[in-house]
C-alpha cells in the first residue's frame, strides 16, 4: 500500500479562495478585516511565523499590523498593547505570539484578550464554548486538521482516533472537537503522551493517528497499523550539513517509513502548518463578520 498525500497547500488555498467572497462582501460595507500580531523577543521560528501571517493577510487584502517589542518589555507595557488592540476598530482579531520570554505572564495576556478578538482560540471563554459544542473562534491547528479530513472525505465518525500529545494548542482541543456530536466528529478518542504506558500498542489501535508530541520522527512504521490515516503536526529542526541553512524540517512521524503503510499521510512541510495560517485568516474574517452583524 502507498499512502495518498494530504496536500495542505491545496486545502489551504481552497479555504482562502472561499474567504475572498466573504472579504469582498465586508469591504462593500466599508469593513476591512484586520489582524494584528504582537511579537516579543527575537525567536527566529516565531519571527518566521509572524512574517507568514502578514504575507497571508496581504494576499487576501486584509489589514495587517505587526507590533514588535524587545524581550525585556515590562508586563504592564505588554498589557497596555493588548488593551489598545482590544479597543482598536481596525483590528478584528489579534494574537500575542507564543512562547513569551520569561518572566512575562502568558496566561495573564491570554485572559486580557477580548474573546471576540481571540483569533488563536485560546481564551477560556472560547475553549469552554468549544467544549460544550457551541464554538466561537476555534484553535487554528485543530480546526485546520478537521478541514483537511473534510476535504479528503476522511470521516472520523465511529473510528478510533489516537492523538499523541496533550498540549493546550493541539492535543486537548483536537480531542474536544473530535468527540462532539456533529459532522466530522463522533470519534472514539484516546489522548496519549510521553507518560502513556505501552505507547506503541496504543498508537497501533488508531484508525486515525494525529502526532503532536514535538519529537522528530518519533512515530515509526511499526507503531501504525496498515491503512491508518496519519496526520503529522510536528515541525522539528534537525541538523543537515548538506543544506546551506544547516538544518531541515521533519515531522513527528518517520514519513518515508510510514508512507507505504498508511492510507493517507500529511507531509512536513506542506501539510498541517499551511492550514494553521489559513485558519487564522478564517478566524480573522469570522471575527470581523461577528463584530459587524
Amino acid at each position: 500500500m502507498c499512502a495518498q498525500l494530504i496536500d495542505g497547500k491545496e486545502v489551504a488555498n481552497n479555504i482562502k479562495n472561499q474567504l475572498r467572497g466573504r472579504i469582498e462582501a465586508l469591504k462593500k460595507r466599508g469593513i476591512t478585516p484586520g489582524l494584528a500580531t504582537v511579537l516579543v523577543g527575537d525567536d527566529p521560528a516565531s519571527a518566521t511565523y509572524v512574517r507568514s501571517k502578514a504575507k497571508a493577510c496581504e494576499k487576501l487584502g486584509l489589514y495587517s499590523e505587526v507590533v514588535k517589542k524587545p524581550a525585556g518589555i515590562p508586563q504592564l507595557e505588554l498589557m497596555a498593547i493588548v488593551d489598545r488592540l482590544n479597543n482598536d476598530p481596525k483590528i478584528s482579531g489579534f494574537l500575542v505570539q507564543s512562547p513569551l520570554p520569561a518572566p512575562l505572564d502568558e496566561l495573564a495576556v491570554t485572559l486580557a484578550i477580548k474573546p471576540e478578538k481571540d483569533v488563536d482560540g485560546f481564551h477560556p471563554v472560547n475553549v469552554g464554548m468549544m467544549l460544550i459544542g457551541t464554538p466561537g473562534l476555534l484553535p487554528c491547528t485543530p480546526h485546520g486538521i478537521i478541514k483537511l479530513m473534510e476535504y479528503y472525505q476522511i470521516d472520523p465518525s465511529g473510528r478510533e482516533v489516537v492523538i499523541v500529545g496533550r498540549s493546550n494548542i493541539v492535543g486537548k482541543p483536537m480531542a474536544a472537537l473530535l468527540m462532539q456530536k456533529q459532522k466530522m466528529a463522533n470519534a472514539t478518542v484516546t489522548v496519549a503522551h510521553s507518560r502513556t504506558r505501552n505507547l506503541a500498542e496504543v498508537v497501533r489501535r488508531a484508525d486515525i493517528l494525529i502526532a503532536a508530541i514535538g519529537r522528530p520522527k518519533f512515530i515509526t512504521a511499526d507503531m501504525i497499523k496498515e491503512g491508518a490515516v496519519v496526520i503529522d503536526v510536528g515541525v522539528n529542526r534537525v541538523e543537515d550539513t548538506n543544506l546551506e541553512k544547516g538544518y531541515r524540517l521533519v515531522g513527528d512521524v518517520d514519513f518515508d517509513a510510514c508512507f507505504d503503510k498508511a492510507s493517507y499521510i500529511t507531509p512536513v512541510p506542506g501539510g498541517v502548518g499551511l492550514m494553521t495560517i489559513a485558519m487564522l485568516m478564517y478566524n480573522t474574517v469570522s471575527a470581523a463578520e461577528n463584530q459587524n452583524k
